[in-house]
């Protein structure tokens, strides 16, 4: 029933900014933990960030430039990015256990990914 839209890639200069968002339909964000994923080309599925009930995941090669963010009342939750970087370019999607469990439960052991969205396209020129 929990379904998962994002939007906001594009095509950025390096050193740029984008906002992604994740908009939920068919249940209640408030009651739903939230995960970030990339995936570029030729390589693997990696975690991004991860927003738990009360917890927080940041991927090394992030932390510092992205921010995890959620607006309940919009049922929305965000990926704000910034200096993006050439290696940054990939699909971005965004996921949940249709339920609450932690940050690193998700990010970190990739555990209870039951819905994704279908993705949308960042890209960074050099």
């Amino acid at each position: 029933q929990v379904q998962l839209v994002e939007s906001g890639g594009g095509f950025v200069q390096s050193g740029g900014s984008l906002r992604l968002s994740c908009t939920v339909s068919g249940g209640a964000l408030e009651r739903l933990s939230i995960g970030w994923f990339r995936q570029a080309p030729g390589k693997e599925r990696e975690a991004v960030s991860c927003i738990g009930g009360s917890s927080i995941y940041y991927s090394d090669s992030v932390k510092g430039r992205f921010t995890i963010s959620r607006d309940n009342a919009k049922n929305t939750a965000y990926l704000q990015m910034n200096n993006l970087k050439p290696e940054d370019t990939a699909v971005y999607y965004c996921t949940s256990p249709r339920g609450m469990t932690s940050a690193q439960a998700m990010c970190v052991r990739n555990r209870s990914l039951e819905v994704w969205g279908q993705g949308t396209l960042v890209t960074v020129s050099s």
